[in-house]
């Protein structure tokens, strides 16, 4: 086994890595703007009902979430560079295929299946994994930045592929969404690289005079992905951080995310208007995830996901009030509010799965971003369902509420833990 020794670049690669897992991550969270835009195009053209379109969102969900902690126990065996983006390319052909179907299944397939295989491979585990094996210093501030990448890159494609898919159909929308997603491949390519001693140097902060060498490849992704989840089941706080995550996913990407749009038009609103106003979520997402990831690096985890969380809560009870046929100060300032909140929780969760589960933290953390999105799938399906059957959302947004009341109250309970929590196994 080869050790190499710290070298001094001007600008560390760490930077470049995380600019070009950046720009992975914001192509990626393209096709996953559609759904609030499209549900309406798609109702309209082939007659499908809302229950029936959020049960593809819900399939996207759920693999979106499922496979993150197998693509991060992947990017083990055969690095970061190769899977990011084999995912950019299966995240296109989902897209793409989109423009060819005429039955629900093939939505399912395309927009579920696919896109939701690709996206997952490219989640938050990603972002976890780059940032853990490229930085020291700042760790928390670039897990917010890459956050905000995935996150809010999803919010801020919605007006583009909303006038797409007003201006030139929705299958117009799909087509550019594949092209964006194949075109930064090259990027990744070229860019990325798998661990800081391909290049003969060390993660950006390393204390000096450390030496690291390349760990080797892990055989059996599989397996070591379930062996840390058997083995972090046994942890208490790897329960309390799933269930605020599941609530997490809920409220955002699962009810928020998927119904704003449609729930706002609902009041009169147009869809390109209220699309706006969730891409503005987007950009407000930004400065809440990178001072969030700031804070990280300052402030109890456990502490700030409880905030979080009771904040959510507070603007989510207040939103059934605040729909009108137009945008008024009062919704400007759920905007504002929300958006400052959207993923704020990302960067102090990856740090309790750091803290707790040590190198097995980005697995960890991929397991409960698949709680995420189990509870995402769960809201989209049920407030489809709470609108199909009573006619508004009201429901669903009050109930949300209370649930990140519970995030909030799982989240402080967290052991207060400097050391590892369980051992795990190669």
């Amino acid at each position: 086994m080869t050790v190499q020794t710290r070298t001094a670049p001007r600008v560390h690669r760490a930077w470049y890595v995380a600019a070009a897992a950046f720009i992975a991550l914001l192509a990626a969270a393209g096709f996953r703007a559609a759904p609030s835009v499209l549900i309406d195009p798609l109702h309209e053209e082939f007659g499908w009902s809302r229950a029936t379109i959020g049960s593809a969102v819900s399939v996207n969900l759920v693999l979106y979430g499922l496979f993150a902690p197998f693509a991060a126990a992947l990017m083990e065996r055969f690095g970061i560079r190769r899977v990011s983006a084999t995912a950019l390319f299966v995240v296109a052909l989902g897209a793409g295929g989109t423009v060819f179907m005429s039955a629900s299944w093939e939505l399912i397939l395309c927009w579920g299946v696919l896109v939701g295989a690709g996206t997952g491979s490219m989640a938050m585990s990603f972002a976890a994994t780059v940032t853990t094996r490229w930085f020291v210093r700042h760790r928390g501030a670039v897990t917010g930045v890459l956050t905000a990448a995935g996150s809010t890159g999803q919010l801020v494609f919605l007006p583009i592929v909303a006038a797409l898919a007003v201006g030139n159909g929705w299958r117009t929308a799909s087509l550019v969404i594949a092209i964006a997603a194949l075109a930064v491949v090259p990027v990744v390519l070229l860019v990325v690289r798998d661990h800081p001693a391909d290049l003969g140097t060390v993660a950006y902060g390393a204390p000096e005079g450390t030496e690291v060498a390349k760990p080797a490849p892990r055989g059996g992704s599989a397996r070591r992905a379930l062996a840390v989840l058997f083995q972090a089941m046994r942890s208490r706080s790897f329960w309390l951080l799933a269930i605020g995550f599941a609530i997490c996913g809920a409220t955002t990407n699962g009810l928020v995310g998927t119904h704003f749009v449609p729930a706002a038009h609902d009041h009169g609103m147009p869809q390109t208007t209220a699309a706006n106003l969730l891409a503005l979520v987007g950009v407000f997402d930004v400065v809440g995830t990178i001072v969030s990831g700031w804070l990280t690096d300052r402030v109890d985890p456990r502490i700030l996901l409880g905030v979080y969380y009771a904040l959510r809560g507070l603007s989510l009870a207040m939103l059934p009030q605040l729909f009108t046929d137009s945008v008024q100060p009062s919704m400007w300032a759920f905007i504002l509010f929300y958006g400052l909140d959207w993923v704020a929780t990302v960067p102090p969760t990856v740090a309790l799965c750091i803290r707790s589960f040590g190198e097995a933290g980005p697995i960890v953390f991929g397991w409960v971003f698949a709680f995420h999105q189990l509870g995402a799938a769960f809201a989209a399906s049920a407030a489809g369902a709470v609108r199909d059957q009573l006619g508004d959302y009201a429901l669903a947004w009050y109930v949300a509420a209370g649930l990140a009341v519970i995030a909030a109250i799982a989240s402080v309970s967290i052991t207060r833990s400097g050391g590892r929590e369980l051992t795990f196994v190669a």
